[in-house]
């Protein structure tokens, strides 16, 4: 087979073959642990190594050559329709295990579906109907068309911003209902939707000021940036379907919190913020807001690294929107940096009164509920505008 092995094509080869074992691992993945989001993710990933293929192949001599030229020609590898739904519906299913995917979710592969059309007429009139060029007359590959690429460009910055938005839903429902939001946050997706956006951006900003970019060899730096990004995703991707097979990771989404946030949209009402509620307690809230008090203070709820505002409420014998409503009311604040504020007032006090002095500072912060290192050092300075090292030293 012919492959002319130079700096371009030999480096986004070695994307290529990566980007195939990495869908064959998360296949693997998906079917062992039954997981869906690997499947999206190995169906993307599968897609994004195909997307570099023209161009790998290309730099290697195959659009000089026949019938390679005609491999590049016929078989639609840029599936730019498809690769953004593929990426929304695997954040989607990443962030809420419970997704199935419905009849009306087919919408979203609609114009996929008609470019596999269009591609199918285009190879069956030229090879079997006419068995000569007529498409492909100008020989130039229908894939690189500058209307499908500007209609793909698009379509993924429109998923991208909806991916982002479903990442800030969960943020902050995340945020709402656990004490652990830190530990669990998919941070890598965000880094990854923003930079992605971003290349795009730099794509459409670097055809702007200069139109001769759109020749196929000034492509390249483009397409390597591309192959980085999906690598990241990928890799990050796998190490994520690892991770949440690990037995002593908590479980966000339970039955009952399942139950609470579906009622909520079901409602059309987000659990709230403080920005968004009027400051207005009822005599209710008040001894609720007491109740809550007392049972962190003396039984020190706040010390259990897993605390969820399902456990406070099944504590309060109460429904968890409501004790989401009076943390956000009266303490103007969510679950998560409530919980936060008492373990960060348990460290200074243990510390300040010379309690455990065996322990070091994190040991103290451990026992007081943090679950990590660097979730306290973030809790702290939210709290105090100090970090540990900082506020103890000034104290010292």
């Amino acid at each position: 087979m012919h492959f002319g092995f130079g700096f371009k094509s030999s480096t986004l080869l070695i994307f290529f073959i990566h980007g195939l074992i990495f869908t064959l691992l998360l296949v693997y993945k998906g079917i062992r642990n039954e997981h869906k989001s690997s499947f999206w993710l190995a169906a993307f990933i599968f897609l994004c190594s195909m997307y570099i293929a023209p161009f790998m192949l290309g730099y290697a001599g195959w659009y000089a050559k026949d019938p390679y030229r005609d491999i590049l020609f016929f078989i639609p590898f840029q599936q730019l329709f498809l690769l953004p739904p593929l990426l929304y519906f695997y954040i989607k299913s990443s962030l809420n295990p419970s997704f199935t995917f419905q009849r009306k979710d087919w919408l979203h592969f609609v114009p996929t579906i008609l470019y596999g059309i269009y591609s199918l007429i285009i190879w069956i009139t030229d090879t079997i109907v006419l068995d000569e060029y007529y498409f492909y007359a100008i020989e130039r590959d229908k894939d690189l068309a500058l209307w499908y690429q500007i209609a793909g460009f698009i379509m993924m910055v429109f998923y991208l911003f909806a991916s982002l938005k479903l990442y800030a839903q969960y943020k902050k429902k995340t945020y709402e209902t656990v004490s652990f939001a830190d530990s669990i946050l998919y941070v890598w997706m965000e880094r990854f939707l923003i930079a992605f956006l971003g290349l795009l951006l730099i794509r459409i900003l670097f055809f702007i000021l200069n139109p001769e970019w759109a020749n196929f060899g000034n492509k390249y730096w483009y397409y390597l940036a591309f192959s980085i990004l999906f690598y990241y995703i990928a890799l990050s991707g796998y190490i994520h379907s690892i991770k949440i097979n690990l037995p002593y990771l908590p479980k966000l989404i339970s039955t009952e919190s399942v139950d609470f946030l579906a009622e909520a949209e079901a409602q059309n009402e987000p659990v709230k913020t403080s920005e968004k509620v009027a400051i207005q307690i009822t005599e209710e809230d008040k001894a609720l807001q007491k109740q809550l008090e007392h049972f962190m203070v003396s039984e020190k709820l706040f010390t259990n690294p897993n605390l969820t505002l399902f456990d406070v409420a099944s504590k309060l014998n109460t429904h968890p929107k409501k004790v989401s409503n009076i943390i956000n009311k009266g303490f103007k604040m969510n679950f998560n940096d409530f919980v936060n504020a008492y373990r960060t007032e348990e460290v200074i006090k243990k510390v300040t009164s010379n309690e455990n002095t065996s322990k070091t500072l994190l040991g103290i912060a451990l026992d007081s509920g943090f679950n990590s290192k660097s979730t306290f050092n973030r809790a702290f300075k939210k709290q105090t505008q100090q970090t540990p090292k900082e506020y103890f030293s000034q104290k010292n």
